[in-house]
């Protein structure tokens, strides 16, 4: 016994199957980012001074540069996560919909490859590109 009505059983509507992964997908980066956050926190927190050889010398550290360029990373994933749903629920458009999809993902490693840019800058101290 079916519970789809004969007419969704006919055209093949039904679950897309693409949810799942998108869920928990939102999960396990909100699940990362917890500790990354925690650590990120407390770790400026140890800091003595905010200036530019203070946390270019923490950064320099190989953890913590490798941790700051994954939470940046995560973070990033996290967010277009959300941001793609809000998206898909709210714009009914759906020639609108694809190009503001478009434009997040475009927008979105474009904000998270500047952010970990930046790091790598401070990090290996690039005076001029």
């Amino acid at each position: 016994m079916s519970l789809r009505s004969p007419l969704s059983r006919v055209l093949g509507l039904g679950a897309a199957k693409d949810g799942t992964a998108h869920w928990w997908a939102q999960r396990v980066t909100a699940i990362a980012l917890v500790p990354l956050t925690l650590w990120f926190v407390f770790s400026l927190l140890t800091l003595p001074d905010f200036d530019y050889e203070t946390v270019r010398t923490w950064l320099s550290v190989p953890i913590t540069g490798f941790l700051s360029v994954l939470l940046v990373g995560v973070m990033s994933y996290h967010s277009y996560l959300g941001t793609i749903v809000i998206v898909e629920d709210y714009v009914h458009s759906s020639g609108m919909k694809v190009l503001t999809l478009m434009s997040l993902r475009f927008a979105y490693v474009l904000a998270g490859g500047a952010a970990m840019f930046a790091i790598f800058r401070v990090v290996f101290g690039f005076s001029r590109l």
